[in-house]
């Protein structure tokens, strides 16, 4: 007589990543982001010039064999530039993210869970937060303190947890309802232990979402402000700061090497993310996505 194997829960996961999988661009952003990582990480191997070494001799260059992208207004290799650069955005962006959504994710739990006076007081420091724009106090700490990519992170950071403060503070209230979580407080669990056992892992799918989406708004909004001089400064390179011989009209139509490798650079970036982000999204909520 065969004897019958219990059943193997299955994780919930599991449909989730096909359902990601099933979505074209989701899984073309995924690649192209990962292109992107891999070429900044490997930077130092693929660029072929050191991206601050100024060459007066090759000024304003076009691409060539010697440089594959041109050269910019200091004698600088583009190629090398562009690649060096993308190390610096994808890690404003992803850092500025990942410490917005954990201390997001963190207060929303401890508002959603405690309720009363720990709920006002968290909602309304989000309120507060929301109503300084970010641009504004970017501008103010650069003045006061310098630009600088450390100042660019805590900004960006301490102005944008409160997206997943909400986010996460609306799912708390629905789970601390639920059965297991009763019960769990009914058997003696305080409401940090049901935080980390029950609502920080329930919450996780929509918070990447959040995360990933609040990625691709962190590095437009880098190039901006380092286009503007009031983010990563020279020498260092970063693709908002390429841009800066943008501003010249003749440039844009003589010279295009100077600005479109970056401009297209945070473009294609941001698309891809949005992609991902919009691919987790109707993986983690297949019921939202098809309504």
């Amino acid at each position: 007589m065969t004897a019958v194997r219990p059943a193997v829960p299955r994780s919930p996961a599991a449909p989730a990543a096909r359902r990601f999988l099933r979505n074209r661009m989701a899984r073309a952003g995924a690649v192209f982001l990962a292109c992107v990582g891999l070429l900044a990480l490997a930077a130092p191997l693929v660029a072929g010039h050191d991206p601050n070494a100024v060459d007066l001799a090759a000024f304003r260059e076009p691409p060539s064999a010697a440089h594959l992208l041109g050269t910019d207004s200091s004698g600088r290799d583009v190629f090398a530039r562009l690649v060096h650069a993308g190390r610096v955005s994808l890690l404003v962006g992803l850092l500025s993210a990942l410490a917005a959504v954990t201390l997001g994710t963190l207060l929303g739990a401890l508002a959603g869970m405690f309720g009363g006076p720990v709920d006002a007081v968290v909602m309304r420091a989000a309120d507060v937060v929301l109503s300084f724009p970010s641009l504004v106090v970017v501008v103010v700490l650069a003045g006061v303190f310098g630009p600088s990519t450390a100042m660019l992170v805590l900004v960006f950071a301490a102005g944008n947890w409160p997206t997943a403060c909400r986010v996460v503070r609306g799912l708390t209230l629905s789970l601390r309802e639920r059965e297991y979580v009763q019960a769990a407080r009914a058997f003696g669990a305080g409401r940090l232990t049901v935080i980390g056992r029950h609502v920080l892992p329930a919450v996780l799918p929509q918070v990447a979402v959040v995360g990933t989406l609040l990625v691709a708004q962190l590095i437009l909004l880098e190039a901006v402000l380092s286009f503007l001089g009031l983010g990563v400064q020279p020498p260092q390179a970063s693709w908002g700061n390429m841009l800066t011989d943008a501003q010249n009209l003749t440039l844009i139509q003589t010279m295009p090497w100077l600005w479109l490798p970056p401009g297209l650079a945070i473009a294609l970036t941001v698309l891809a993310v949005n992609f991902v982000g919009d691919g987790l999204r109707d993986a983690v909520d297949p019921k939202g996505a098809r309504s």
